[in-house]
């Protein structure tokens, strides 16, 4: 399968070569057709004008009839971004789970993900912290997006556009410590050779650490890619990304009678020599975009990635209870889970723009394929020489900080309870076709229709056991723009997706799930935009977005039906750009509600969807007083909320105030301090369940140093 994709982008790269080369634009082919690289927008906003992410065509960002949250390169850094969590904070509707400690997981519109994540419009599904080193901005679109992206995103998905080489050479970088003595080191080196090709490297080293005891670890991720112009029309990208990434697990605390566990934000709930993860990748992307006239596009895209991936510790299991004696005790468990996974992807599109009298059409028509093989093992840990439950799974310690972990072994094989090993191939193969009419200047449609083959077959190693299931399945898309006058525009849209019954990992397949029709997503939405200026964007939603198809228990004891429903209905508003000269903002705020409204396998009727703040605002602004002088400051609200589906544990409301100050030392080197938590909250952002929850940071100071030539 890699041969062939990889032959058929080398036989569309042969092909669109006659034709002599594009422009290197950073994110298109539209340009002047000089042969030389340009460079489109500025480093120094936090807006953007257009995106090609979410119709996959150039757009202005009020002509996309959906909520899109954009975070640019000079907010992640102006906030001192360092992760995907970070940068959720600016977004409005979306919460970060914890991922148990070892990858990025996220809550959109009241759905859960691990797999929602894509990197320059392609999947990026593996179960990991995904770095912002290579980053140049962060799109956050909102609501099912199948016609896009295919299948899953039922809350919307996260797209990481990266850095691709442009025309002029610089040398930019950065070093940063904080209190905690976590560091970062990162680098950006462009250099252009002649006007025709450019290169461009970046590459970053982070040393973890945090309040949390015994917390460490590092990340050291490089990506070169290489631009290459053919005369005029054609632009060729090959990149190549690798990533190591080893810390510890840290799952955080226990509940105790309904609330986090009070006294203990920085005890670790693990064993530091056991609680690891270690993860590497090797990502070879390639695009192809050719212009063969101003109303005639060609784009391809593809992917390779192999995924390693390994990660055990030890965790709090249950509530804090008290013993007959009167001491205050936690059960904990430990297990071992090793994956690797192998990605191929090839995305091509076409892109008409033409005319039928005074009706205007950007249809888009293409298709794309994917293979992926996985194969994951869990493996449990089991205690030795304590007393202990669930098969010698589960022992309880005393609370104490630090805690005693008792011997343990992890102990492979179909032999002990709980244990799996499973091996799953995944074939994708879709279609898609999408017209954006315009009827004058003041109405626009925009219709689409993807139809997706998801063929799913997996082994049980264990049982010997084999599953299947085909799915196909059908995503429409349809959104109106009015534009009564320029710098307005209201409008109205409709949207599905699919998640098969497997997962958003595959990893579940079984003689249940294989009978069963994917969960459906449908989102109805209408929302306005307004450039209040030209460098300042207004933006509200309002969307309503069922989920159904979901597991329920049948009247037959043991049976599975498709009656559960849930549905997440919100508010979403946003301001974001430069107030004035030298005057920046990103303000957020989310009204939302997430229930059960129809009993499923996971909860009846009524339950509220965890980690689903009602209320959630965030502000941060930055004023340059001069040239040398600039002061940021930024506040996150985030009301009650419930850790887990059993509403039986609530994340306490709470607000943190954090503040900066930049300062120009010389021309090309900047300085800036970072506080975050500056009132010292006691707050508890997010949790994996009821008995994994995340201690909010301390007060704590980060320092970094810029320079750029």
């Amino acid at each position: 399968m890699f041969v062939r994709t990889v032959s058929l982008f080398a036989l569309s790269c042969a092909l669109a070569a006659p034709a002599a080369a594009a422009d290197l634009a950073a994110d298109a082919v539209d340009g002047p057709e000089t042969g030389t690289i340009v460079v489109t927008g500025t480093r120094e906003s936090y807006g953007t004008e257009a995106t090609s992410t979410a119709t996959r065509t150039t757009t202005n960002l009020n002509d996309v009839p959906q909520a899109i949250s954009i975070v640019t390169e000079r907010q992640i850094e102006d906030q001192a971004m360092l992760s995907i969590a970070d940068v959720l904070r600016s977004v409005p509707g979306a919460t970060i789970g914890q991922g148990e400690g070892h990858r990025d997981q996220i809550t959109l519109r009241g759905n859960n993900s691990t797999s929602d994540f894509f990197v320059d419009g392609l999947r990026d599904d593996v179960q990991y912290y995904r770095g912002l080193y290579n980053v140049e901005r962060i799109e956050v679109l909102k609501g099912p997006n199948a016609m896009i992206f295919g299948r899953g995103g039922g809350g919307g998905v996260i797209n990481r556009a990266t850095k691709r080489p442009a025309a002029n050479a610089f040398v930019r970088g950065g070093a940063g410590v904080d209190s905690e003595g976590s560091h970062v080191f990162d680098v950006d080196l462009n250099q252009p050779f002649g006007a025709a090709a450019a290169g461009r490297l970046n590459a970053v080293y982070e040393g973890f650490d945090s309040h949390r005891r015994f917390y460490e670890g590092r990340r050291f991720a490089f990506n070169p890619t290489i631009a290459v112009s053919l005369g005029g029309l054609t632009r060729i990208d090959i990149s190549y990304e690798y990533e190591d990434d080893e810390r510890v697990v840290d799952r955080g605390v226990p509940s105790s009678a309904g609330r986090p566990v009070t006294g203990f934000r920085d005890t670790f709930f693990g064993d530091p020599a056991i609680n690891r993860t270690d993860f590497s990748a090797h990502i070879l992307k390639g695009r192809l975009e050719h212009k063969f006239s101003d109303a005639l596009t060609f784009s391809s895209k593809l992917l390779y990635g192999n995924y390693d991936k390994a990660y055990q510790n030890v965790f709090p299991a249950t509530a804090v209870t008290t013993s007959a004696a009167g001491v205050r005790q936690v059960g904990i468990e430990a297990y071992r889970d090793p994956t690797k996974r192998r990605n191929l992807f090839s995305q091509n599109d076409l892109v008409v723009e033409t005319a039928t009298g005074s009706l205007g059409h950007v249809i888009l028509a293409g298709f794309e394929f994917g293979d992926q093989d996985t194969t994951n093992e869990r493996i449990n840990g089991f205690f030795t020489g304590v007393p202990t439950t669930s098969g010698g799974r589960r022992t309880v310690v005393n609370l104490a900080d630090p805690i005693t972990v008792a011997p343990l072994e992890f102990r492979a094989g179909a032999a002990f309870a709980g244990n799996r090993r499973v091996a799953a191939d995944a074939k994708i193969l879709a279609f898609y076709l999408q017209d954006q009419l315009s009827f004058g200047d003041q109405v626009q449609v925009v219709a689409g229709i993807r139809y997706d083959r998801f063929k799913l077959a997996l082994d049980n190693i264990f049982t010997g056991q084999s599953f299947a299931r085909t799915d196909s399945l059908w995503s429409p898309r349809l959104g109106l723009v009015l534009k009564p006058v320029e710098p307005i525009s209201f409008y109205a849209s409709y949207s599905r997706s699919f998640l098969p019954q497997s997962g958003d990992q595959f990893l579940t397949l079984d003689l249940t799930a294989a009978a069963l029709e994917p969960e459906k997503f449908d989102n109805y939405e209408v929302g306005m935009k307004w450039d209040i200026r030209p460098t300042l964007n207004f933006t509200a939603a309002l969307y309503q977005l069922d989920r159904t198809n979901t597991r329920a228990p049948g009247t037959t004891p043991g049976t599975v039906v498709l009656t559960g429903e849930q549905r997440s209905k919100g508010l979403e508003l946003s301001l974001t750009g430069e107030i004035r000269k030298n005057w920046r903002m990103s303000a957020g705020y989310a009204l939302q509600d997430a229930e059960i409204r129809r009993g499923t396998s996971a909860a009846p009727a009524g339950r509220e969807v965890p980690q689903v703040p009602r209320h959630q605002a965030n502000l941060w602004t930055r004023y340059d007083f001069t040239p040398r002088l600039g002061l940021g400051a930024g506040l996150y609200h985030q009301s009650e909320s419930f850790a887990s589906i059993s509403n039986a544990v609530a994340l306490p409301a709470f607000t943190r105030v954090d503040a900066a100050a930049f300062f120009r030392l010389a021309r090309g080197i900047e300085a800036q301090l970072n506080v975050e938590n500056v009132l010292n909250e006691r707050y508890f952002p997010t949790a994996h369940n009821d008995n994994n929850i995340t201690p909010g940071a301390p007060t704590s100071v980060r320092g970094t140093l810029r320079f750029s030539f």
